[in-house]
């Protein structure tokens, strides 16, 4: 979508200003039926520089929760959809999503549904929103399926950062365990190689392997860059193939200490998604389709399939997840209630709080554990260097005195 700069009049007087459209004849009809007669339009060229880049989605989780309540505090007070569009637009502090927010804003004027307009926006809206939004218009209470979505991304957010958290303390020490050691091999064990070649006695294994491993640290550094850089685009290809993803996926779930973490935020997060689409009357398989594209694993988003080829069939929707690994006894059995007892959103809503609960205090305690082990390993790494060049040291000190 491109965008323009227009000049022109209304019955106020002249008007400038900017806004997005397919085409240029598109963006005069749009100004046209504002009332605007054109004087000017251009195009607005896109550069390098202008164009903007993200990875991923380029709005941040919490930009959008504030976005989201601000909005249903709006529609309560009785500020129309179009307004409180235009206002938070200019309110918010993201970039991106004030883009998204001003063409929105233009659709609806021309008669678009909310939902239908912010579809055009996947990077930001995802599908459940877009989904829930459309029920909430077809039921009349999108004060409702705002806060809702409101609640779902401040949890989801909540759980991301605990499992950020656990997982930032290792990840330093060890970047500075690397650090440590690389400056040890290559400006500090060097100094002594001359001197253990002068001493010409044989020196024990563990200083040889030091001390080739600092020479080689010297000569082949590039080597070394070489090998973490295949490392990190060999992995990020992975990632991107579905089949090696999966396997990927499979491998984080079984981790010791971090899998059983890593399985209780994605069912935290799978059970939560499932639970607000379904207060919002989203339909049970368009639910279980939209969370197979969100989950963020393919293990679970595999299962959530085989659940919906299970319901289209006429079967249990637990019946796939009761035989697969990934899914603990917890999960079906509370989802296999609220299919009896018509309670589906309930049931999940306690499964989400409850892992989202345990999320917390799991990563409350392995950092607590985490902690001295990284301490010990680091010691242990540059204590092993310091005495493979401190026991020759001795035998050197030995043969002077005798």
């Amino acid at each position: 979508m491109a965008r323009f700069k227009y000049e022109g009049r209304d019955r106020t007087g002249k008007k400038a200003g900017k806004l997005s459209a397919n085409s240029k004849r598109e963006a005069v009809l749009k100004l046209s039926e504002q009332g605007i007669r054109m004087i000017n339009i251009e195009e607005i060229p896109e550069t390098f520089l202008t164009k903007e880049i993200a990875i991923g989605n380029p709005v941040k989780l919490q930009d959008f929760v504030i976005y989201l309540r601000q909005f249903s505090t709006l529609l309560r007070a009785g500020v129309t959809i179009v307004d409180a569009t235009n206002i938070l637009s200019k309110q918010t502090s993201s970039k991106a999503l004030r883009n998204a927010l001003e063409q929105i804003e233009e659709d609806l004027k021309s008669g678009q549904a909310l939902s239908d307009s912010a579809a055009k926006h996947n990077r930001i809206f995802s599908s459940m929103f877009v989904n829930m939004i459309k029920a909430g218009e077809a039921s009349g209470s999108m004060e409702e399926t705002l806060d809702r979505l409101a609640i779902q991304y401040e949890k989801q957010h909540r759980t991301k950062q605990k499992i950020q958290s656990a997982l930032a303390y290792p990840i330093a020490v060890a970047i500075v365990a690397i650090v440590v050691v690389i400056f040890l091999l290559v400006s500090v064990v060097p100094t002594f190689v001359s001197m253990f070649e002068g001493f010409g006695a044989q020196l024990p294994a563990i200083t040889l392997f030091v001390l080739n491993s600092s020479i080689f640290m010297q000569e082949y550094w590039y080597v070394v860059i070489l090998f973490f850089v295949a490392i990190f685009v060999g992995f990020y290809a992975l990632r991107k193939n579905k089949q090696t993803r999966y396997y990927l996926d499979v491998i984080t779930l079984k981790m010791p200490i971090f899998g059983s973490m890593i399985q209780k935020a994605v069912l935290a997060r799978m059970t939560r998604t499932l639970s607000s689409l379904f207060s919002s009357a989203v339909p049970i398989l368009q639910s279980l389709m939209i969370v197979e594209k969100i989950v963020e694993n393919e293990v679970i988003s595999e299962v959530l399939a085989k659940s919906r080829a299970s319901l289209e069939n006429g079967r249990s929707l637990t019946e796939p997840m009761k035989q697969h690994w990934a899914f603990p006894p917890l999960v079906t059995q509370m989802i296999a209630i609220g299919e009896e007892t018509g309670s589906l959103d309930e049931m999940l809503g306690k499964v989400a709080d409850f892992y989202e609960e345990e999320v917390e205090n799991s990563t409350d305690r392995l950092k607590s554990l985490i902690e001295p082990l990284m301490i010990v390993l680091l010691a242990g790494i540059v204590g092993t260097i310091v005495i493979a060049i401190i026991v020759p040291m001795f035998d050197i000190f030995n043969h002077v005195q005798m």
